[in-house]
């Protein structure tokens, strides 16, 4: 065994990536993977959870397929069964179901409102509630990753509620790290810049998109590849260890610009 893959290999573990269907946590599911680990995939679109597996199966990885309702408890606690069932056990949590609204505020309705809130922050509760105390009571330790955004350390304009939320997941992340760092359970979250992806096509419009390249000294945008160096370093034991309560950012540079 290299040096590399003694320090972020992921091999016999095992990978529960909600929102594996989509692009960039696709691509975390795939390099977790590449790692060693087998994945579990949770999504709605049982089609573009396929699409990524063939691309497990074809660099000789293991995964599949689970779907999961993450707004409901009871769907989380079936999904955590059937991981069990086949895998016998979880060592790697990544939370990444998102979604995004450009919705002006004045006229951001109810229903929007708690739509995003179900999926970008309840989902990410209930699934720390039910993922986080299996690894609790394991007593062998555990990573959680949760999917955090730039906007969740300053706001964003045009996305006010996505803004709230994420900034929700990051004081959560924050709060879970410290009560289970003695149980050798870590929670981190990830934080993306911007990397065109389905859920904010919307928002980037042309003069949004020159704002963004204004704000980011790379003048680039994220691939979604560049996610996962990341995605293994606080997956890791051994990489990543002493990692808990961080903010991990991916954003070329854009959070440490000012003018």
């Amino acid at each position: 065994m290299s040096y590399l893959e003694n320090l972020f290999g992921l091999s016999g573990k095992t990978a529960v990536v909600i929102g594996g269907t989509g692009e960039l946590c696709g691509a975390m599911a795939i390099g977790l993977a590449k790692a060693g680990a087998e994945v579990v995939i949770v999504g709605r679109n049982e089609e573009k959870a396929q699409e990524k597996l063939r691309e497990i199966d074809a660099t000789d990885g293991s995964g599949y397929f689970l779907p999961c309702d993450v707004g409901k408890t009871e769907s989380l606690e079936r999904l955590l069964e059937q991981v069990l069932e086949k895998s016998g056990q979880v060592d790697v949590l990544v939370n990444g179901a998102g979604v995004n609204s450009p919705t002006p505020f004045f006229e951001i309705a109810e229903d929007e409102f708690q739509r995003i809130f179900d999926v970008n922050l309840k989902a990410v509760m209930l699934t720390c509630q039910i993922f986080g105390k299996y690894m609790v009571d394991r007593g062998e330790g555990g990573s959680i990753i949760n999917v955090g955004s730039i906007s969740g350390l300053n706001p964003l304009s045009r996305v006010f509620t996505y803004s709230a939320t994420k900034g929700a997941v990051h004081n959560l992340s924050k709060n879970l790290a410290r009560e289970w760092a003695p149980r050798k359970v870590r929670v981190n979250v990830l934080v993306p810049g911007f990397f065109p992806a389905e859920q904010n096509k919307k928002v980037l419009t042309p003069d949004r998109v020159e704002a963004i390249m204004g704000h980011t000294p790379m003048d680039r945008f994220g691939e979604k590849e560049e996610l996962v160096g990341a995605t293994l370093l606080l997956a890791s034991e051994k990489a990543g260890g002493f990692i808990t309560g961080t903010e991990t950012i991916v954003d070329g540079g854009y959070s440490s610009m000012t003018i």
